[in-house]
């Protein structure tokens, strides 16, 4: 029984020692301070042309001639293609003939107007109700021979469709018809466009800058990126337009810039990994990355008071590989730990 008391007793007194050893271990701390963190942004972006267009036939017709192909380089007004509509033409016809027809019929009711009033000039000689009788006929003669010509001019607007020229200087990048073919306005004998013609020598690259980052960025800033087909060269842009909105699905900003491309080495579709420098605007707290919870409970920092941890609850800001920016209850000079494990608890006893 002896034995056991004092087995017992030297137990009692190694968990003492033990106990006394872990609440001696010295805990790592720092004293707090603001600094300047400048960080970069790295996201993914989209090119796309400065211009795109699908070209559409206005009018239902065959296709009587092709000018360019896939790759043509082409200019403002040049020629693309012709197109064909025998129906047109006889419209054309036929309008021609009836602007014919009713010129003719003003021409001689208006001189017959004329002869009148002149005659009219002698007292007695004509009647006032024929004179009358006279001006509203020349007046309606003029009215149908001046709808005549708007219908002519119409069926020849429509004959001018049958050309389909560039509107801008760029590159056709996609042909989807043949000689011959049966071609007509959106959905009425064209599923595809004639042609797609991009504006190339230019670019537009277009990133979505989340929320928290939007104030870091104006128009006429330069940003880099690279591309994957070119990975060692490194492309520069100016910011040029921006949303000024967020995208309610994205909670991010829309951000535009214009990227030259005289050489054509990058092109339309082409996914970019661009690279933004976000510098310090003012003095934050920064602190070790380690010295930050996250929790299912929130996020926290463990300050020292009193010689015991207390714990104060922080919001991130941007981050770096090793450092962090945080918003919080907090002062210069307060003291911070380290490096805290989860199972630190308020209370907890440190010695630095």
């Amino acid at each position: 029984m002896a034995l056991l008391t004092l087995l017992n007793g030297c137990t009692a007194t190694a968990k003492k020692d033990t106990v006394a050893t872990e609440k001696a271990a010295p805990i790592a701390t720092f004293k707090l301070q603001k600094e300047k963190l400048s960080t970069a942004l790295q996201l993914p972006g989209e090119l796309s042309a400065f211009q795109q267009v699908d070209l559409y036939a206005k009018v239902s017709s065959f296709v009587k001639t092709l000018n360019v192909d896939i790759g043509s380089e082409v200019k403002k007004g040049q020629l693309l293609m012709t197109l064909e509509a025998p129906e047109t033409n006889a419209q054309l016809a036929a309008a021609k003939s009836r602007l014919k027809s009713q010129e003719a019929l003003y021409m001689a009711s208006k001189a017959h107007y004329d002869r009148l009033y002149e005659t009219s000039k002698t007292p007695g000689t004509i009647s006032k109700n024929d004179l009358d009788q006279a001006v509203a006929r020349k007046n309606s003669d003029l009215a149908q021979f001046e709808a005549a010509k708007a219908s002519y001019q119409e069926v020849g607007s429509l004959r001018d469709y049958l050309e389909i020229r560039a509107p801008f200087n760029g590159k056709i990048t996609a042909r989807n018809v043949n000689l011959g073919a049966y071609v007509g306005p959106s959905g009425k004998g064209s599923e595809f466009p004639l042609f797609t013609l991009q504006e190339q020598k230019n670019l537009r690259l277009a990133i979505a800058i989340p929320e928290v980052y939007t104030g870091y960025l104006k128009a006429g800033d330069e940003v880099s990126f690279t591309v994957r087909s070119l990975p060692e060269q490194v492309f520069i842009a100016k910011v040029k337009r921006l949303s000024g909105a967020l995208d309610l699905r994205l909670r991010s900003e829309k951000v535009e810039m214009d990227v030259p491309n005289e050489n054509k080495q990058l092109l339309p579709g082409m996914v970019a990994e661009v690279h933004i420098p976000l510098p310090a605007n003012a003095s934050t707290f920064i602190v070790p990355r380690k010295a930050i919870i996250e929790t299912a409970e929130g996020t926290y920092v463990w300050k020292v008071v009193g010689n015991k941890a207390e714990k104060v609850n922080v919001k991130k800001g941007r981050e770096t590989e090793d450092q962090t920016e945080i918003f919080g209850t907090l002062t210069i000079g307060d003291e911070l730990v380290t490096s805290p494990s989860e199972e630190l608890r308020a209370g907890t006893p440190i010695k630095s």
